[in-house]
């Protein structure tokens, strides 16, 4: 979810949180991931964190599971800051990231997220992201650490080959596999993975819900034309550094959340039309 600021970028606006929520719920939304990258969470402080986690579960009461981005590169910290965020009632699980620009290998990723799923009090999704990262979690490093309790799933963005292994390694469990990219949206779900962690349900959210509703259906022919269709428009949408487009994008379908925050930047005009021209064909 992206983070809904005041006119300024200077604040978290509530009164556009509140409709956001819901907005995304009234679309087919069935959880909530806030803090993360699509929610800036690089250039929220810790309390402005804190705020919009509480903010987040007293608007969502309950309706859906509500998933908090706590990881850093610093292990520590990430199991101190999980445990403050634990003590929020309403805040379900976590997301923990892959540890950035320290570029640990495999032996230390997997000591990485094993001190936090012992030391830490949440559940949590692994976020394996390596385009922004730098570095690659292994699947067998992943499928390894899916046996601790509190390591409840995945949110990959390696490629649909990957996610087909995770699927099948974890087949007999309760583990969670979710795509993080909306391109591969339809082929995860029809290949057994639990979703996708969306970016363009924030614009398309009825039609990728009743895109898996096809699937669970068996109607996979008419499933995949929903996918191809809003493939261009997913292309616009990370056209420029997200969440840029996607915050343009809600701002002119009346649904304001500010603009980014810096180092990011808004669609230059030129930028915007094109994308627009996209998302509106």
């Amino acid at each position: 979810m992206v983070t809904p600021f005041d006119d300024r970028n200077e604040h978290i606006d509530q009164e556009r949180l509140r409709a956001l929520i819901e907005h995304l719920l009234a679309t087919g939304t069935e959880a909530l991931l806030i803090g993360a990258t699509t929610g800036e969470g690089p250039t929220l402080s810790h309390d402005e964190r804190l705020e919009l986690y509480q903010a987040t579960v007293a608007i969502n009461q309950g309706r859906v599971p509500v998933i908090a981005n706590v990881g850093s590169n610093n292990t520590q910290e990430t199991i101190t800051f999980m445990n403050e965020v634990a003590e929020i009632k309403g805040i379900d699980a976590a997301l923990v990231v892959v540890p950035y620009y320290n570029r640990p290998n495999q032996a230390g990723l997997y000591a990485h997220f094993a001190a936090v799923a012992t030391q830490g009090k949440l559940p949590f999704l692994i976020y394996n992201i390596p385009s922004r990262t730098g570095v690659t979690m292994a699947v067998a490093t992943i499928l390894k650490l899916a046996t601790f309790e509190h390591v409840i799933g995945v949110k990959d963005c390696t490629g649909i080959t990957n996610l087909g292994a995770l699927v099948n390694g974890t087949s007999d469990t309760d583990f969670a596999v979710y795509s993080g990219e909306d391109n591969f949206a339809f082929a995860a779900k029809a290949m057994g993975a639990q979703g996708v962690v969306s970016v363009a349900s924030h614009l398309y959210g009825e039609a990728i819900a009743r895109m898996y509703r096809l699937i669970a259906l068996g109607k996979v022919q008419d499933a995949a034309k929903i996918q191809i269709s809003l493939d261009p428009k997913i292309k616009a949408l990370f056209s420029t550094p997200s969440p840029s487009a996607t915050k343009a994008m809600l701002n002119v379908n009346q649904l304001p959340v500010g603009g980014v925050r810096l180092p990011l930047v808004m669609p230059s005009a030129a930028e915007f039309e094109t994308i627009k021209q996209i998302l509106d064909n």
